[in-house]
């Protein structure tokens, strides 16, 4: 690890440097950031949680999150993308329940090209599957292999992924359900760009339409009857998960911070003949900044070091999130105008920040969930 944490420290910040100099131009067009990923490429991150006996580079939570950190500081929207990647692919190894040419073929792909992959869950009419329900998305068995029809929306990564994994249900009559792997170039793939959300606007989340997508039947590559289906995250998925979609708004609204204090330091108000950074309610309120930063800190160099159990996985997704935000709304709060000038970074750093409540789970499942288990426990 130490050989990779040094290399790190050497790329990464000017990674960060160069990543910043697009968000502005990712966040207004809303394009996917394609230039990005030829740099991700290029330093041999998109394999980087790849395993090794997969040919990846093996990387370890903490590895991928100062990957995701360094990303995220410059554009967020790529570091959303990348996670994805990273929770994926590091499933690709010998002990995944994939058929193994199948994933010997993905993991060739991403080892050899670059090539993206992510799930693509949510649909139209149900939502988000974390909620319950089967999905709409059919595969239908055919003489030739599967035949996939259905909508899916908020597809993170759309136009840049070369694999996805379609959440679907097969026309059985005890639906086989779960990943059906489709190849992005596959024909009766239509993408209909719909994304046009507030913040993490280069994520390129758009809906994609399956018509009669044809695809192998060993392409079916991680399902399980309706009656009896398989478990969901494992532990040490959970708290990967949490670790790297809590680094990502904690990097966003570090970014912020970044600005911010620039702007304390810089901004003299004639009134005043001494920069707003001299004053102690500024001061104090980048105290309290730093403190929800700190707290952050804590939690997810716990998380990354194995030290929280997968149980409070979501809680410290949670709260790291929700510091993250405040953080953020604080400097917004303090400066008036300043902050959401188009012009200034900070504008942008909030609409992204907001994103961070959208992941699955959501505040009222964790606290739900946190609160049964208590009162469970106390009876």
């Amino acid at each position: 690890m130490a050989d990779n944490i040094s290399l790190l420290n050497e790329i990464l910040p000017v990674m960060t440097r160069s990543l910043e100099s697009q968000a502005a131009a990712v966040d207004e067009n809303g394009d996917f950031p394609h230039a990005i990923f030829a740099l991700l490429r290029q330093h041999g991150l998109l394999h980087y949680a790849l395993p090794l006996e997969a040919g990846g580079s093996g990387a370890t939570l903490r590895e991928c999150q100062a990957v995701i950190a360094a990303v995220a500081r410059g554009e967020p929207s790529s570091a959303l993308i990348l996670i994805m990647q990273y929770l994926n692919t590091r499933r690709l190894g010998k002990d995944a329940d994939w058929p193994d040419a199948v994933r010997q073929q993905v993991a060739a792909s991403v080892r050899q090209h670059g090539a993206l992959i992510n799930a693509l869950r949510v649909e139209p009419e149900l939502g988000t599957p974390a909620r319950g329900g089967l999905p709409r998305t059919r595969a239908r068995r055919t003489a030739e292999g599967w035949r996939v029809s259905g909508e899916k929306i908020y597809s993170t990564g759309s136009h840049g992924l070369h694999w996805f994994l379609v959440w679907a249900s097969s026309d059985d009559a005890d639906p086989l359900v779960g990943g059906y792997l489709i190849p992005a170039s596959a024909p009766g793939i239509r993408i209909i760009e719909e994304w046009d959300h507030l913040g993490m606007r280069g994520t390129c989340s758009h809906r994609v339409v399956l018509d009669e997508v044809l695809i192998p039947f060993d392409y079916a590559v991680n399902v399980a009857p309706w009656s009896t289906p398989k478990p969901g995250l494992s532990d040490e998925e959970q708290i990967w998960m949490a670790t790297l979609l809590g680094t990502l708004y904690d990097a966003i609204a570090r970014s912020a911070r970044d600005w911010f204090i620039a702007f304390l330091q810089q901004r003299v108000p004639a009134n005043l003949a001494a920069p707003l950074a001299s004053l102690p309610r500024f001061q104090e309120i980048v105290g309290r900044i730093d403190t929800r930063l700190f707290t952050n800190a804590c939690l997810l160099h716990s998380c990354a070091q194995g030290e929280i159990a997968s149980a409070h996985a979501s809680q410290v997704k949670q709260v790291v999130t929700e510091n993250a935000i405040h953080a953020v709304q604080l400097m917004v709060e303090s400066i008036g105008n300043h902050a959401l000038t188009r012009q200034n970074p900070l504008q942008r750093h909030l609409r992204n920040v907001l994103c961070g409540r959208i992941h699955t789970p959501q505040d009222d499942a964790i606290f739900t969930s946190v609160g049964k288990a208590a009162l469970g426990a106390a009876t």
